[in-house]
Order: C-alpha cells, then structure tokens, then sequence
C-alpha cells in the first residue's frame, strides 16, 4: 500500500557529513541524538498507522531536535519555500480556521513579512524569482507558459542557481517548474540546478503525476533531473514524496559546503487533492472545497515541519536561512481566502499579489519581529546573491533590491516603488481611453503600480470581490459572498492609498488627480524599457502521445539531424517506457480533479 502521510522517516548521515579529524568520540553522541530523535518523532514513519495517534494531538514541531556541531561556514545555506496558490488568510498567524502550527512557530521565531508581494499568477512570480526582474523585462507580461507552447524563461537571463553555483554552492529544486521547457535548454538542470525533481507544468494530479491540457493532449509530468521519472509512479502524494527527496538530499550533502534548496511545492493548487487523515479536524468545514484545501494545507504545514526537521538533524540548521513565500493569492473557487483583502489569484487587487512571507533563520539579527517594509519577489534575487558573497554584474539590469538589512535588522527598505505589472494584450477595458489618462496612458491596458503609500490600476483588474469567512462556513456551500462590487460604468481607473486602505474600499482617483497623473507617467516610464510579449501559439509537436507519453522537450531546430543509429535506439527506448505505462495504468489515465485519497 502507498504511504499516506506527509513526513517520511529521516535518512542516515552520510559519514562524511558526521565524522572529522578529531571528532570520533562524538560519534557515539550523535549517533545516540538520531537514534533518540527517531524514537521522539516515531510519527516520522511512512507506515505509521492512524490508530496510534490520540486524537486531537499535536505533533512534535520544528525546532525540537538537538542541532548536532558543525564548523561554521561564512556561506549560508538558503531554503527557499515557495507555497502555491496560498490565501493571505490561509496561515494560523492571519486568523485562518486552517491549522497551520508549523508556518505559526517558524514565522513567529523569524521575521513576518507583512508588505510583501508576489504576482497574481505562477509562471511570472517564478521567473521573477529566478532572474530579479520585473515580466516587463523578460517578455512574460501575458498569463502563464502554457504546456503546448513554445516559450520558456528568456536564456539570456543569468539565473538565481547559476550565480549561487559561481560561489561555490550546490543547488537543487525540488517541485514545480513551470518556467517552460520546449527546448532540452529550458529545462532546470540547463538553468542551474545540480539536480530536478519534480513537475514542469503548472499543474497536475497529485497522485498520478498526469496532466491533461485538452481532450487528447495528456501525459506523465515528473521528472528526475532530464528524464521522465517512471520509477517514482508509485501513486505517492506529491507533497509526500517532494519532502522525502528533500531529506535524501540534505542526509547526502556535507554541511560544511553551501546547499541552495528551492522547494516549490505543488500545494495547494487544484486538484484539490489530500490523503484522507488530514480530513479529520476540517468536518465541520461544509463547503467542500474549502475542506479539502484545508487538508492539502495541513499536509503542507507537516511537511515544512520535517523539512525543517532535517535540517536540524544533518547539521544545516544553524547557519541556515529559510525563505517562505506563496507564489500568489489564493483562489476562492478552489478553497482560498484572501480575506480581508480585496479580490483573487489572477487579479491586480491586494488579493492576487500580497501574500504570505516570512524569513526564520538563526542568523537574523533581530528575531521575533514584523516587517512592514515593502518587499517584493524580485529583491531574493540580488538578496540571496549578496547573502551567498556572490557578485551581480554591473550590465545587469536588476528590478530588485538587497533587503537582508530590512528584514534581519529592521532598516528602511530601499524599495519605494513597485510595478505589478502590464500587460498590453490583456482584454482591454471597454472604457479606457487615452484621454481618461489625461493624454499619458492609454487606461485600456491593464496594468498596476505601487508608489510608496499610493497604488493605481488601470483597465480591467480582474474579479474585485470581497470573499468574507463566512462564505466557507456552516451557512453552506450555496452562500458564497454578500459584497459583490460591481464596476462603475466608464471606469478604468483606480487610486488606493494602500498603507491606510489595505483592503480597496475607498477608491482616491477623482479626490487627487495630480497623484493618478504622477503615477501615470511612472507607468509610462516603466513602459518604454518593456520588452515585446512572449506568447506564441499553441505547436501540434507538443503533444505527449507524439513524445513516449511525457510533458516534454519537444523542439528541434531544423537544421539539426540526430544520427539514426541514436534517434531509433531513443525511439525504442521510449516505446518501451510507454508500453510500460500502458500495461500500469493505461496510456493516459485522466486526472482526477478534487478526487480525494486516503
């Protein structure tokens, strides 16, 4: 039978991570300390049966385990933890119904990080995250990479990994992708990871590891660094076997050379899928979206428990510093709350970008604390780079910002602007004009600025509800909200003051005209240095039926030819995996969206 849970028993140490010249009388107390820790958190087995836990209990939580001696190294080791599709109201410590004792007593020892941004959707927080650069400036102003398209993170952009590799540091990913992967070149390992586990689409069945993007168009998602990973369909919760990979790589790396992790979770995007005994607190939850997606999180906030765990364990902990971030607002429709925050995942409204974020690290100088600085996903670029005595060219054009001394010491953020995004082949408000932006922005284009305490939208923002906790409550499934907004005809314009108005409800733009104008021409400035949209139509050659059944590489310049000796030997090899897959479970089983497990 597939284990269930989200933890997974920890790997022996690998000898050479424990034993140094004149440490052999240690061995013994070390060994003991994980022997011991074992024995404390039995409840890290896979096969732990559900009978032996006491009902209501709370598991043991990170920062229990005794942190074995390790000789300090001036590099860090950095954690990143990227969540998907995370409300703002979806953590403990932002009064969620949702159980999340784990994110509550890292963010609580570390640094909150509560004026910070992301963008509304996957693919651009990602990429924003890996080059420092704001969509404008690697042409993915337009929605997400698709799996049939022919696009990918631009390969001019020096990546997060690659400068962190450049110093010395082993990089690894485990989890989601979707940064594009039509060329061989795209793919992570060619973007500077040592190692890939995990998917490259944006979603995907969590068991299965199938995703379908239309009728016909499906195929297996889960790679082990270039290949597809058929060895690992074994129907394992992904948030499951993403943290067993994550423990095997940390029990293998010696603590005194610097590891890059970034975690990428498939959770808690749709499917909206969880093994069963994570169901257990969340009856009362009728809506049952907003139940399963309570789950998934629960799964999650265990998972980051062992994770942390692990780093305790195999001597990573104290000079570590871990990173917490969803990658958008949550989607109501599919369980999220981003209450009280205005609007959703996909949207310009506080809802769809400000998200969930703190740092927890031993090396914080001032722990315990709230940052209200304004910090975006691009500043753990040139952050993390710093961090790691890496260098940032001079040519490099960054958007962000070094924020280690606001956040670890409580210091003026160097940040004073953001621009959230634009997007000019968004569907255009019907309203905008150029004259409604007083002859310097066409408010048709959607787009979206920050300026200090003052943020604009222009054109059409998306869906601008407010979702409150009730519509998730015992009221039922059919009471969704009571304050539905409906826009004004002829608007395509909107000015918040942010810091006194957190939650949109009191739009400034006709009581201060010269800020609208100020922040128009910003917009306009930003625009000038835009690169043009990458967006490309969907290529028949993309089809998983045509590549052995896998989401994969599928473009091939023209002017190259494989040798035939080596294009038929490949093209047996991956029949053989498809007949493989067909015997399992059938060539392309369809996912089984909001299906749960047990």
């Amino acid at each position: 039978m597939a284990p269930r849970g989200c933890a997974g028993p920890l790997p022996p140490p690998p000898s050479q991570a424990w034993v140094w010249p004149g440490k052999m009388l240690a061995m013994g107390a070390l060994a003991g300390f994980w022997v011991l820790s074992l024995l404390t958190y039995g409840y890290l087995s896979w096969g732990q049966g559900l009978e032996q836990e006491e009902e209501g209990a709370l598991r043991p939580q990170a920062g229990d385990s005794p942190e074995p001696s390790i000789t300090a190294i001036s590099q860090p080791h950095l954690i990143f933890i990227l969540a998907d599709d995370q409300g703002f109201r979806d953590v403990g410590y932002h009064g969620s119904e949702i159980k999340t004792p784990t994110l509550d007593k890292l963010a609580a020892e570390g640094v909150k990080l509560e004026n910070y941004y992301v963008q509304p959707i996957c693919t651009p927080s990602r990429s924003q995250l890996i080059t420092g650069k704001y969509q404008i400036h690697t042409g993915l102003q337009h929605s997400i990479i698709r799996p049939t398209q022919p696009n990918c993170l631009p390969l001019d952009n020096a990546t997060l990994p690659q400068k962190l590799k450049e110093v010395g540091y082993s990089t690894h990913m485990v989890g989601k992708w979707h940064l594009g992967f039509y060329r061989k070149e795209c793919m992570p390992t060619k973007r500077g990871f040592d190692t890939f586990f995990g998917s490259l689409l944006g979603s995907g069945d969590y068991y299965t590891h199938y995703k379908c993007d239309s009728p016909g168009m499906c195929g297996y998602d889960l790679y082990e660094n270039d290949d597809a990973a058929w060895d690992y369909d074994n129907g394992v919760y992904s948030t499951q076997m993403y943290t067993q990979r994550v423990q095997q790589i940390l029990a293998s790396h010696d603590p005194k050379k610097p590891i890059f992790l970034y975690i990428a979770y498939q959770a808690v995007h749709s499917p909206l899928q969880a093994p069963g005994r994570y169901f257990e607190h969340y009856r009362s939850i009728i809506n049952i979206n907003r139940r399963r997606y309570a789950a998934m999180l629960s799964c999650l906030d265990e998972a980051i428990n062992n994770v942390t765990l692990a780093l305790k364990t195999y001597g990573f902990y104290n000079n570590s510093i871990i990173i917490y971030s969803s990658d958008n607002g949550g989607q109501p429709t599919a369980g999220g709350s981003n209450w009280p925050l205005r609007g959703s995942k996909g949207t310009y409204w506080e809802g769809g970008i400000r998200a969930v974020g703190f740092v927890h690290s031993p090396l914080l100088k001032n722990r315990g604390t709230v940052c209200k600085e304004l910090v975006h996903i691009t500043d753990w670029y040139p952050t993390l780079i710093s961090l790691a005595e890496g260098q940032i060219d001079e040519d490099i054009q960054l958007d962000g910002y070094d924020v280690w001394e606001t956040i670890s010491e409580g210091l003026r953020s160097p940040r004073v602007d953001i621009l959230h995004n634009i997007d000019p082949i968004y569907t255009k408000a019907k309203n905008g004009s150029l004259a409604a932006g007083y002859g310097i922005w066409n408010t048709a284009i959607q787009s979206a600025i920050r300026v200090q305490h003052w943020k604009l939208l222009t054109g059409n923002p998306g869906y601008s509800d407010w979702v409150p906790p009730q519509s998730f409550s015992n009221l039922g499934p059919n009471r969704w909200h009571n304050e539905r907004i409906t826009l004004s005809t002829g608007k395509s314009v909107w000015l918040f003051n942010i810091t006194a108005d957190p939650y949109e409800r009191v739009d400034l733009s006709n009581r201060y005209p010269g800020v609208v104008k100020q922040l128009l021409r910003r917009l306009s400035q930003f625009n000038k240095t835009a690169v043009p949209v990458r967006y490309p139509p969907k290529d028949p050659r993309s089809n998983p039926r045509l590549n052995g059944g896998v989401w994969g590489p599928w473009y091939k310049e023209e002017n190259k030819k494989q040798k035939p000796s080596k294009n038929k030997a490949k093209k047996k090899q991956k029949k053989n995996k498809t007949k493989k897959k067909q015997q399992k479970a059938g060539a392309f089983p369809k996912c089984h969206s909001g299906v749960t497990r047990g």
